[in-house]
Protein backbone atom coordinates (compact mmCIF):
# COMPACT_ATOMS: atom_id res chain seq x y z
CA UNK A 1 0.00 0.00 0.00
CA UNK A 2 2.93 2.52 1.06
CA UNK A 3 4.77 1.41 -2.18
CA UNK A 4 1.70 1.96 -4.41
CA UNK A 5 1.02 5.22 -2.73
CA UNK A 6 4.74 6.12 -3.25
CA UNK A 7 4.42 5.86 -7.22
CA UNK A 8 1.08 7.58 -6.91
CA UNK A 9 2.35 10.74 -5.24
CA UNK A 10 5.85 10.59 -7.47
CA UNK A 11 3.76 10.46 -10.82
CA UNK A 12 1.34 13.40 -9.68
CA UNK A 13 4.70 15.46 -8.76
CA UNK A 14 6.22 14.35 -12.46
CA UNK A 15 2.99 15.54 -14.03
CA UNK A 16 2.37 19.13 -12.13
CA UNK A 17 6.16 19.84 -12.55
CA UNK A 18 5.02 18.89 -15.93
CA UNK A 19 2.24 21.56 -15.79
CA UNK A 20 4.87 24.16 -14.28
CA UNK A 21 7.40 23.94 -17.32
CA UNK A 22 4.18 24.24 -19.69
CA UNK A 23 3.79 27.52 -18.60
CA UNK A 24 7.32 28.42 -19.40
CA UNK A 25 6.72 27.91 -22.85
CA UNK A 26 3.88 30.14 -23.21
CA UNK A 27 3.73 33.59 -24.82
CA UNK A 28 5.45 33.06 -28.39
CA UNK A 29 2.22 31.92 -29.55
CA UNK A 30 0.07 34.42 -28.06
CA UNK A 31 3.32 37.25 -29.43
CA UNK A 32 1.93 35.50 -33.04
CA UNK A 33 -1.78 35.73 -32.36
CA UNK A 34 -1.38 39.48 -31.84
CA UNK A 35 -1.01 39.61 -35.79
CA UNK A 36 -4.29 37.69 -36.94
CA UNK A 37 -6.24 39.67 -34.43
CA UNK A 38 -5.10 43.48 -35.43
CA UNK A 39 -6.80 46.23 -37.11
CA UNK A 40 -6.63 44.54 -40.41
CA UNK A 41 -8.43 41.57 -39.23
CA UNK A 42 -11.33 44.08 -37.92
CA UNK A 43 -11.42 46.10 -41.09
CA UNK A 44 -12.23 42.83 -42.94
CA UNK A 45 -14.31 40.99 -40.57
CA UNK A 46 -16.33 43.80 -40.06
CA UNK A 47 -16.92 44.42 -43.65
CA UNK A 48 -17.70 40.53 -44.15
CA UNK A 49 -19.83 40.69 -41.29
CA UNK A 50 -22.11 43.79 -42.76
CA UNK A 51 -21.99 42.36 -46.28
CA UNK A 52 -22.50 38.45 -45.76
CA UNK A 53 -23.59 37.51 -42.46
CA UNK A 54 -22.38 34.68 -40.85
CA UNK A 55 -21.69 33.11 -44.26
CA UNK A 56 -17.60 33.64 -43.56
CA UNK A 57 -16.93 32.01 -40.56
CA UNK A 58 -15.74 29.15 -42.81
CA UNK A 59 -12.94 31.46 -43.44
CA UNK A 60 -11.73 32.29 -40.15
CA UNK A 61 -11.69 28.19 -39.07
CA UNK A 62 -9.99 27.38 -42.73
CA UNK A 63 -7.65 30.13 -41.90
CA UNK A 64 -7.25 29.52 -38.33
CA UNK A 65 -6.35 25.84 -39.34
CA UNK A 66 -4.14 26.48 -42.05
CA UNK A 67 -2.10 28.49 -39.20
CA UNK A 68 -1.64 26.20 -36.89
CA UNK A 69 -0.34 24.09 -39.37
CA UNK A 70 2.14 26.98 -41.05
CA UNK A 71 2.80 28.34 -37.55
CA UNK A 72 3.86 25.10 -35.97
CA UNK A 73 5.75 24.20 -38.69
CA UNK A 74 8.12 27.74 -38.70
CA UNK A 75 8.45 27.47 -34.86
CA UNK A 76 10.32 23.91 -35.95
CA UNK A 77 12.60 25.70 -38.04
CA UNK A 78 13.63 28.22 -34.67
CA UNK A 79 13.64 25.30 -32.51
CA UNK A 80 15.96 22.70 -34.27
CA UNK A 81 18.23 25.50 -35.69
CA UNK A 82 17.84 28.25 -33.94
CA UNK A 83 18.00 30.55 -36.64
CA UNK A 84 14.87 32.63 -37.79
CA UNK A 85 12.97 32.07 -41.30
CA UNK A 86 15.17 34.89 -42.20
CA UNK A 87 18.62 33.96 -41.43
CA UNK A 88 17.99 30.06 -42.90
CA UNK A 89 16.89 31.35 -46.36
CA UNK A 90 19.90 33.56 -46.72
CA UNK A 91 21.94 30.71 -45.73
CA UNK A 92 20.50 28.23 -47.83
CA UNK A 93 18.76 30.14 -50.57
CA UNK A 94 20.63 31.40 -53.46
CA UNK A 95 21.15 35.22 -53.19
CA UNK A 96 19.40 35.54 -56.57
CA UNK A 97 15.85 33.92 -54.53
CA UNK A 98 16.67 34.96 -51.12
CA UNK A 99 17.20 38.76 -51.76
CA UNK A 100 13.70 39.45 -53.54
CA UNK A 101 12.24 36.96 -51.19
CA UNK A 102 13.38 38.54 -48.18
CA UNK A 103 13.02 42.19 -49.98
CA UNK A 104 9.07 41.36 -50.55
CA UNK A 105 8.86 40.33 -46.51
CA UNK A 106 10.15 43.88 -45.55
CA UNK A 107 7.37 44.80 -47.86
CA UNK A 108 4.69 43.34 -46.51
CA UNK A 109 6.05 44.13 -42.81
CA UNK A 110 5.58 47.75 -43.73
CA UNK A 111 1.92 46.94 -45.53
CA UNK A 112 1.12 45.58 -42.10
CA UNK A 113 2.53 47.94 -39.85
CA UNK A 114 0.56 50.00 -42.33
CA UNK A 115 -2.59 48.47 -41.08
CA UNK A 116 -1.48 48.40 -37.16
CA UNK A 117 -0.82 52.23 -37.11
CA UNK A 118 -3.84 52.79 -38.83
CA UNK A 119 -6.15 50.91 -36.59
CA UNK A 120 -4.41 52.59 -33.49
CA UNK A 121 -4.90 55.78 -35.09
CA UNK A 122 -8.51 55.37 -35.85
CA UNK A 123 -8.72 54.45 -32.24
CA UNK A 124 -7.03 57.68 -31.00
CA UNK A 125 -9.60 59.59 -33.07
CA UNK A 126 -12.77 57.85 -31.68
CA UNK A 127 -11.57 58.60 -28.11
CA UNK A 128 -10.14 61.30 -28.16
CA UNK A 129 -10.76 63.10 -31.62
CA UNK A 130 -7.19 63.11 -32.53
CA UNK A 131 -6.43 63.26 -36.49
CA UNK A 132 -6.03 60.05 -38.18
CA UNK A 133 -2.20 61.13 -39.71
CA UNK A 134 -1.48 62.82 -36.49
CA UNK A 135 -2.41 59.62 -34.04
CA UNK A 136 -0.69 57.54 -36.89
CA UNK A 137 2.44 59.46 -35.58
CA UNK A 138 1.61 59.23 -32.02
CA UNK A 139 1.17 55.26 -32.26
CA UNK A 140 4.72 55.05 -34.37
CA UNK A 141 6.42 57.02 -31.59
CA UNK A 142 4.82 54.93 -28.86
CA UNK A 143 5.77 51.66 -30.21
CA UNK A 144 9.63 52.23 -31.41
CA UNK A 145 10.28 53.47 -27.93
CA UNK A 146 8.70 50.32 -26.30
CA UNK A 147 10.63 48.02 -28.91
CA UNK A 148 13.69 50.05 -28.50
CA UNK A 149 13.61 50.43 -24.77
CA UNK A 150 12.19 47.34 -23.40
CA UNK A 151 13.87 43.65 -22.99
CA UNK A 152 12.02 41.16 -24.90
CA UNK A 153 10.32 39.41 -21.80
CA UNK A 154 8.63 42.56 -20.81
CA UNK A 155 7.51 43.11 -24.64
CA UNK A 156 6.07 40.22 -24.46
CA UNK A 157 3.83 41.01 -20.67
CA UNK A 158 2.72 44.30 -22.40
CA UNK A 159 1.28 42.09 -25.26
CA UNK A 160 -0.06 39.15 -23.63
CA UNK A 161 -2.23 42.24 -21.25
CA UNK A 162 -3.61 43.69 -24.84
CA UNK A 163 -4.86 40.24 -25.38
CA UNK A 164 -6.51 39.76 -22.86
CA UNK A 165 -7.82 43.15 -22.75
CA UNK A 166 -8.88 42.56 -26.51
CA UNK A 167 -10.75 39.26 -25.99
CA UNK A 168 -12.69 40.90 -22.92
CA UNK A 169 -14.32 43.49 -24.71
CA UNK A 170 -15.59 41.12 -27.44
CA UNK A 171 -17.03 38.64 -25.33
CA UNK A 172 -18.65 41.32 -23.44
CA UNK A 173 -20.20 43.05 -26.87
CA UNK A 174 -21.34 39.29 -27.39
CA UNK A 175 -23.19 39.84 -24.61
CA UNK A 176 -25.34 42.03 -25.58
CA UNK A 177 -26.45 41.12 -29.00
CA UNK A 178 -28.99 38.24 -29.63
CA UNK A 179 -26.46 35.78 -31.80
CA UNK A 180 -28.35 32.86 -34.38
CA UNK A 181 -26.21 30.29 -32.71
CA UNK A 182 -27.18 27.66 -35.10
CA UNK A 183 -26.82 29.17 -38.36
CA UNK A 184 -23.63 30.29 -36.66
CA UNK A 185 -22.45 26.43 -36.18
CA UNK A 186 -22.94 25.50 -39.89
CA UNK A 187 -21.38 28.82 -41.31
CA UNK A 188 -18.15 27.50 -39.32
CA UNK A 189 -17.91 24.60 -41.56
CA UNK A 190 -19.84 24.78 -44.25
CA UNK A 191 -18.05 26.69 -47.29
CA UNK A 192 -19.89 29.63 -49.25
CA UNK A 193 -18.18 32.28 -51.61
CA UNK A 194 -21.61 34.95 -51.70
CA UNK A 195 -22.01 36.74 -54.54
CA UNK A 196 -19.18 39.59 -54.72
CA UNK A 197 -17.27 38.13 -51.58
CA UNK A 198 -14.38 37.07 -53.25
CA UNK A 199 -12.49 40.28 -52.17
CA UNK A 200 -13.43 39.95 -48.87
CA UNK A 201 -12.37 36.50 -48.21
CA UNK A 202 -9.22 37.41 -49.92
CA UNK A 203 -8.58 40.05 -47.22
CA UNK A 204 -9.73 37.38 -44.30
CA UNK A 205 -7.04 35.07 -45.79
CA UNK A 206 -4.48 37.68 -45.85
CA UNK A 207 -5.00 39.21 -42.65
CA UNK A 208 -4.74 35.46 -40.34
CA UNK A 209 -2.18 34.28 -42.60
CA UNK A 210 0.13 36.69 -42.28
CA UNK A 211 3.94 36.10 -44.06
CA UNK A 212 5.20 38.78 -41.32
CA UNK A 213 4.01 36.40 -38.95
CA UNK A 214 5.52 33.18 -40.02
CA UNK A 215 9.12 35.54 -40.00
CA UNK A 216 8.23 36.63 -36.63
CA UNK A 217 7.49 33.02 -34.75
CA UNK A 218 10.60 31.30 -35.62
CA UNK A 219 12.49 34.35 -33.90
CA UNK A 220 10.50 34.61 -30.62
CA UNK A 221 10.32 31.03 -30.42
CA UNK A 222 14.40 31.38 -29.53
CA UNK A 223 13.70 33.26 -26.18
CA UNK A 224 12.99 29.94 -24.44
CA UNK A 225 16.87 29.01 -25.73
CA UNK A 226 16.26 25.21 -26.23
CA UNK A 227 18.06 25.29 -29.49
CA UNK A 228 21.50 23.96 -28.18
CA UNK A 229 20.15 21.41 -26.31
CA UNK A 230 19.79 17.52 -26.12
CA UNK A 231 17.19 16.03 -28.70
CA UNK A 232 15.80 14.62 -25.79
CA UNK A 233 14.77 17.90 -24.79
CA UNK A 234 13.92 19.32 -28.70
CA UNK A 235 11.54 16.71 -28.92
CA UNK A 236 9.79 17.81 -25.61
CA UNK A 237 9.45 21.55 -26.38
CA UNK A 238 8.60 20.51 -29.91
CA UNK A 239 5.14 19.02 -28.10
CA UNK A 240 4.79 22.10 -25.48
CA UNK A 241 5.07 24.73 -28.37
CA UNK A 242 2.43 22.93 -30.62
CA UNK A 243 -0.13 23.30 -27.48
CA UNK A 244 1.43 26.93 -27.17
CA UNK A 245 0.76 27.19 -31.00
CA UNK A 246 -2.52 25.51 -30.67
CA UNK A 247 -3.76 27.36 -27.69
CA UNK A 248 -3.30 30.88 -28.82
CA UNK A 249 -4.49 30.24 -32.76
CA UNK A 250 -7.13 28.64 -30.90
CA UNK A 251 -7.86 32.32 -28.76
CA UNK A 252 -7.19 33.99 -32.42
CA UNK A 253 -9.71 32.22 -34.07
CA UNK A 254 -12.30 32.99 -30.96
CA UNK A 255 -12.05 36.83 -31.28
CA UNK A 256 -11.81 37.06 -35.12
CA UNK A 257 -15.24 35.00 -34.85
CA UNK A 258 -16.32 37.19 -32.09
CA UNK A 259 -16.33 40.29 -34.73
CA UNK A 260 -18.19 38.92 -38.24
CA UNK A 261 -20.34 37.81 -35.11
CA UNK A 262 -21.13 40.81 -33.89
CA UNK A 263 -20.95 42.74 -37.33
CA UNK A 264 -23.70 40.14 -38.34
CA UNK A 265 -26.04 40.43 -35.28
CA UNK A 266 -25.68 44.15 -35.24
CA UNK A 267 -25.18 45.42 -38.95
CA UNK A 268 -26.43 42.76 -41.70
CA UNK A 269 -30.10 42.00 -39.74
CA UNK A 270 -30.65 45.82 -40.75
CA UNK A 271 -29.01 45.96 -43.82
CA UNK A 272 -26.23 48.37 -42.49
CA UNK A 273 -23.00 48.26 -44.56
CA UNK A 274 -19.91 49.13 -42.74
CA UNK A 275 -17.20 51.19 -44.72
CA UNK A 276 -15.27 53.25 -42.24
CA UNK A 277 -13.88 52.03 -38.73
CA UNK A 278 -15.43 54.59 -36.98
CA UNK A 279 -18.70 54.40 -38.90
CA UNK A 280 -18.59 50.82 -36.80
CA UNK A 281 -18.24 52.39 -33.30
CA UNK A 282 -21.14 54.99 -34.25
CA UNK A 283 -23.55 52.76 -35.56
CA UNK A 284 -22.86 50.62 -32.09
CA UNK A 285 -23.42 53.16 -29.61
CA UNK A 286 -27.29 53.93 -30.42
CA UNK A 287 -27.77 49.52 -31.07
CA UNK A 288 -25.94 48.68 -27.61
CA UNK A 289 -25.38 51.40 -25.89
CA UNK A 290 -22.87 54.21 -25.09
CA UNK A 291 -20.28 51.35 -23.19
CA UNK A 292 -20.28 49.20 -26.06
CA UNK A 293 -18.87 52.31 -28.19
CA UNK A 294 -16.18 52.80 -25.59
CA UNK A 295 -15.45 49.12 -25.43
CA UNK A 296 -15.03 48.85 -28.96
CA UNK A 297 -12.43 51.81 -29.07
CA UNK A 298 -10.21 50.66 -26.37
CA UNK A 299 -10.01 46.92 -27.55
CA UNK A 300 -9.18 48.56 -31.48
CA UNK A 301 -6.53 50.72 -29.18
CA UNK A 302 -4.98 47.71 -27.67
CA UNK A 303 -5.04 45.63 -30.84
CA UNK A 304 -3.27 48.68 -33.06
CA UNK A 305 -0.46 48.96 -30.33
CA UNK A 306 0.07 45.67 -30.07
CA UNK A 307 0.23 44.31 -33.28
CA UNK A 308 2.50 47.64 -34.51
CA UNK A 309 4.51 46.24 -31.79
CA UNK A 310 4.81 43.02 -33.08
CA UNK A 311 5.03 43.81 -37.08
CA UNK A 312 8.17 46.37 -35.77
CA UNK A 313 9.48 42.95 -34.64
CA UNK A 314 9.29 41.21 -37.07
CA UNK A 315 10.58 43.67 -39.70
CA UNK A 316 13.55 43.86 -37.52
CA UNK A 317 13.87 39.99 -37.56
CA UNK A 318 13.59 40.43 -41.33
CA UNK A 319 15.87 42.63 -42.12
CA UNK A 320 18.68 41.78 -39.76
CA UNK A 321 18.42 38.32 -41.47
CA UNK A 322 19.61 39.65 -44.98
CA UNK A 323 22.75 39.82 -43.04
CA UNK A 324 22.86 36.56 -41.59
CA UNK A 325 22.05 38.00 -37.76
CA UNK A 326 19.64 37.52 -35.54
CA UNK A 327 17.03 39.72 -33.74
CA UNK A 328 18.39 41.98 -31.68
CA UNK A 329 17.51 45.83 -30.87
CA UNK A 330 20.83 46.85 -29.73
CA UNK A 331 22.05 45.85 -32.86
CA UNK A 332 21.82 48.26 -36.41
CA UNK A 333 20.18 46.00 -38.47
CA UNK A 334 17.39 45.13 -36.29
CA UNK A 335 17.34 48.51 -35.50
CA UNK A 336 16.96 49.50 -39.05
CA UNK A 337 14.68 47.23 -39.86
CA UNK A 338 11.80 48.20 -37.30
CA UNK A 339 12.45 51.72 -38.40
CA UNK A 340 12.10 50.65 -41.96
CA UNK A 341 8.69 48.84 -41.28
CA UNK A 342 7.01 51.52 -39.01
CA UNK A 343 8.35 55.15 -40.63
CA UNK A 344 8.10 53.54 -44.13
CA UNK A 345 4.02 52.48 -42.93
CA UNK A 346 3.63 56.25 -41.66
CA UNK A 347 5.12 57.39 -44.97
CA UNK A 348 2.35 55.75 -46.77
CA UNK A 349 -0.49 56.57 -44.51
CA UNK A 350 0.29 60.48 -45.19
CA UNK A 351 -0.97 59.55 -48.64
CA UNK A 352 -3.93 57.66 -48.21
CA UNK A 353 -7.46 59.26 -48.03
CA UNK A 354 -9.57 56.27 -46.66
CA UNK A 355 -8.11 54.63 -43.79
CA UNK A 356 -10.68 51.94 -43.94
CA UNK A 357 -9.65 50.72 -47.83
CA UNK A 358 -6.82 51.09 -47.09
CA UNK A 359 -6.80 48.48 -44.49
CA UNK A 360 -8.43 46.41 -46.66
CA UNK A 361 -6.48 46.38 -49.62
CA UNK A 362 -3.02 45.90 -47.03
CA UNK A 363 -4.44 42.31 -45.91
CA UNK A 364 -5.01 41.64 -49.86
CA UNK A 365 -1.70 42.36 -50.83
CA UNK A 366 -0.48 40.61 -47.93
CA UNK A 367 -1.90 37.39 -49.23
CA UNK A 368 -0.16 38.27 -52.77
CA UNK A 369 3.41 37.92 -50.77
CA UNK A 370 2.64 34.97 -48.88
CA UNK A 371 2.75 32.31 -50.88
CA UNK A 372 6.23 32.64 -51.61
CA UNK A 373 7.12 33.00 -48.01
CA UNK A 374 5.44 29.64 -47.51
CA UNK A 375 7.32 28.08 -50.53
CA UNK A 376 10.35 29.07 -49.07
CA UNK A 377 9.74 28.35 -45.32
CA UNK A 378 8.28 24.59 -47.05
CA UNK A 379 11.63 24.21 -48.67
CA UNK A 380 13.97 25.42 -45.77
CA UNK A 381 11.94 22.71 -42.89
CA UNK A 382 11.90 19.57 -45.54
CA UNK A 383 15.52 19.92 -46.10
CA UNK A 384 18.23 17.67 -44.04
CA UNK A 385 20.73 20.04 -44.60
CA UNK A 386 18.78 22.14 -42.47
CA UNK A 387 16.86 19.82 -40.23
CA UNK A 388 18.59 16.77 -40.18
CA UNK A 389 15.97 14.09 -38.88
CA UNK A 390 13.40 16.74 -38.00
CA UNK A 391 12.95 17.56 -42.03
CA UNK A 392 9.87 17.54 -43.00
CA UNK A 393 7.63 14.07 -43.83
CA UNK A 394 6.21 13.24 -46.85
CA UNK A 395 2.89 13.93 -45.31
CA UNK A 396 3.50 17.12 -44.23
CA UNK A 397 5.28 18.14 -47.31
CA UNK A 398 2.09 17.73 -49.33
CA UNK A 399 -0.25 19.31 -46.52
CA UNK A 400 2.49 22.51 -46.57
CA UNK A 401 2.64 22.82 -50.43
CA UNK A 402 -0.88 22.03 -50.42
CA UNK A 403 -1.70 25.23 -48.16
CA UNK A 404 0.67 27.54 -50.57
CA UNK A 405 -0.62 26.31 -53.86
CA UNK A 406 -4.58 27.02 -52.55
CA UNK A 407 -3.34 30.35 -51.08
CA UNK A 408 -1.92 30.76 -54.76
CA UNK A 409 -4.39 29.91 -56.49
CA UNK A 410 -6.98 32.21 -54.59
CA UNK A 411 -4.52 34.95 -55.61
CA UNK A 412 -4.97 33.99 -59.15
CA UNK A 413 -8.72 34.18 -59.45
CA UNK A 414 -9.11 37.43 -57.91
CA UNK A 415 -6.52 38.55 -60.09
CA UNK A 416 -8.91 36.94 -63.35
CA UNK A 417 -12.10 37.48 -61.66
CA UNK A 418 -11.83 40.23 -59.12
Amino acid sequence: MKNWLHQFKEKNHKRYLGGIDFLKYIGPGLIVTVGFIDPGNWATNFAGGASFGYSLLWVISLSTVMLVVLQHNVAHLGIVTGKCLSEAAHEYIKPKYSIPLLGSAVAASMLTSLAEILGGAIALNMLFHIPIKIGSLIITIVAALMLFTNSYRLVEKYIISFVSVIGISFLYELFLVKINWQEAAVAWVKPEIPNGGLFVILSILGAIVMPHNLFLHSEVIQSRQINQKSDKEIQRTLKFEFFDTLFAMSVGWAINSAMILLAAATFFTKGIQVNEMDQAQQLLTPLLGNSAGLVFAVALLMAGLSSTITSGMAGGSIFSGIFGESYNISDIHSRTGVLLSLLGAYVIILFISTPFQGLLWSQMLLSVQLPFTIFAQVYLTSSKQVMGKYANGGRMKVLLYTIAIFILALNIWLLIHG
